[in-house]
């Protein structure tokens, strides 16, 4: 079998509620090795439960998340990120007091192994250890552009900026599968353009598999390999970018509003 044929997250009819209001209905969904699968609907939609329930922020009263073949529902959060499942949240995580290094290597914390003695003396082990973890944070500062901000404080750089190290953030911790949530919100064209092109050489480059939420349909269209859409809780649709764009119910529930809305 080819790698690319192989799934390596499987979603099978989750069903979640709160108190009676119905977020998601049996939702089922896969993603395969080395694929860019963006994730589409109006607001309310379920999409950022989807990625709640992956992360194992919320416990879903039905359903099962396989992720390598491995069950993950109900494990604690902690240890679904130390499986090697990282998320891109649509609000700035950074801590806006450390600079462009520091938020990285804030990020390695999933990765060190040593204890607080021999932390202390900064010698053998954690010294090796220091430099590899310094050696990835430098390789994602040159992967992103992030040089000439690399020593500025998160909260005096722009926003573009922001997103790009938050990003940043996500790589340090050495992911096996990159949950995207809206990473393009709140950007202009051009800081849009840089992410997508990173999104890209993420995904082909790193040949991390990427879930995507996102409300821009021309960068959902022009990067995802295949497209689900969710309405109230139930996925409506699934197919390539195409299929999807020609899709009547996809019209309906959420494209049509979209281009009423742009126009």
């Amino acid at each position: 079998m080819d790698l690319k044929d192989k799934k390596f997250l499987e979603v099978a009819n989750l069903c979640l509620n709160f108190e009676g209001l119905v977020a998601l209905n049996g939702v089922s969904l896969e993603l395969y090795h080395q694929e860019l699968l963006a994730i589409i609907g109006p607001n309310g939609a379920g999409k950022t439960c989807v990625f709640n329930c992956i992360n194992g922020f919320y416990h879903p009263q039905k359903g099962s998340i396989r992720f390598e073949e491995k069950e993950i529902l109900g494990l604690p959060t902690h240890k679904i990120s130390k499986l090697g499942i990282a998320r891109v949240f649509q609000g700035i995580q950074l801590y806006g007091g450390l600079s462009v290094v520091g938020n990285l290597m804030a990020a390695r914390h999933s990765h060190i192994s040593y204890n607080l003695f021999f932390e202390s003396f900064y010698l053998g082990k954690v010294l090796k250890e220091e430099c590899r973890h310094r050696k990835k944070v430098e390789e994602i500062i040159d992967f992103l552009d992030l040089q000439p901000i690399r020593d500025r404080q998160a909260s005096t750089i722009p926003y573009g900026q922001q997103k790009r190290v938050d990003l940043g953030r996500a790589l340090a911790m050495e992911p096996k599968l990159l949950l995207l949530d809206e990473p393009m919100a709140g950007m202009n064209t051009e800081e849009k353009e840089d992410i997508a092109r990173f999104i890209i050489d993420i995904n082909q480059l790193m040949k991390i598999p990427i879930i995507m939420i996102e409300h821009d349909m021309g960068v959902v269209m022009d990067i995802a390999e295949r497209i689900i859409v969710l309405d109230f809780g139930q996925k409506i649709a699934e197919g390539n970018p195409e299929s999807i764009k020609n899709n009547p119910n996809v019209i309906s529930a959420y494209l049509g509003k979209k281009l009423e809305s742009n126009s």
